[in-house]
C-alpha cells in the first residue's frame, strides 16, 4: 500500500511515499551480521545518567534483538561503572546490568585505557565483560568510521 501523492508549492505532486511496512523485507539468518550498529558514549558517574544510557541500550535490544551491534565506550568518571571496586558511588544494580547486557545480549563495554592509567588501574580492576582500549575517544571515532551511529547524552 502506498500513500497518495502529496501536493507541493505550485501544484506539482511529490512522489508517493511508501510505508516501512511496505518495504521489501530481507531475510536474516542466525549468525548473519547485524544491519544496525550503535556506539554510546558514557563519561559520567551519575546514577541517573548511567541508567538512561543502559535503558536506551535495553530499548535497542528490545527493538532490534540480534539485529544490532551495540558498544558502550566508557571513560572519565564513567569508568567507575566498569570497576570491580568503584571509587565513586555507582549503584550495584547498574553494574550488574552491564554484566547482564554484555553476557546475555552481546553488548560490548569498552573501558578507556588512558582513564584507567590516570587512576592507576589495570585490566584486573575492571569487570571481566569489559574490554580495554588504549584511547576511548579514538575508539569512538574508529567505530563511527565503521558505520556505528554515535549517541551521547
Amino acid at each position: 500500500m502506498t500513500l497518495s501523492a502529496l501536493p507541493l508549492a505550485g501544484g506539482a505532486l511529490a512522489a508517493p511515499a511508501t510505508r516501512a511496512a511496505d518495504a521489501p523485507k530481507t531475510e536474516r539468518f542466525p549468525g548473519d551480521p547485524p544491519q544496525h550498529k550503535v556506539v554510546y558514549q558514557l563519561n559520567e558517574a551519575d546514577n541517573a545518567y548511567i541508567e538512561h544510557i543502559l535503558n536506551s541500550v535495553g530499548a535497542m535490544i528490545g527493538k532490534y534483538q540480534d539485529n544490532v551491534a551495540i558498544a558502550v565506550v566508557v571513560f572519565g568518571p564513567g569508568i567507575h561503572l566498569l570497576a570491580k571496586n568503584p571509587k565513586r558511588p555507582v549503584a550495584a544494580a547498574l553494574r550488574q546490568r552491564v554484566i547482564s547486557q554484555a553476557r546475555d545480549y552481546g553488548v560490548t563495554f569498552i573501558a578507556c585505557g588512558n582513564t584507567m592509567k590516570t587512576l592507576g588501574w589495570t585490566a584486573q580492576d575492571i569487570v571481566e565483560v569489559a574490554k580495554v582500549e588504549e584511547v576511548g575517544a579514538a575508539t569512538l571515532m574508529e567505530l563511527q568510521e565503521q558505520g556505528y551511529a554515535y549517541i551521547a547524552w
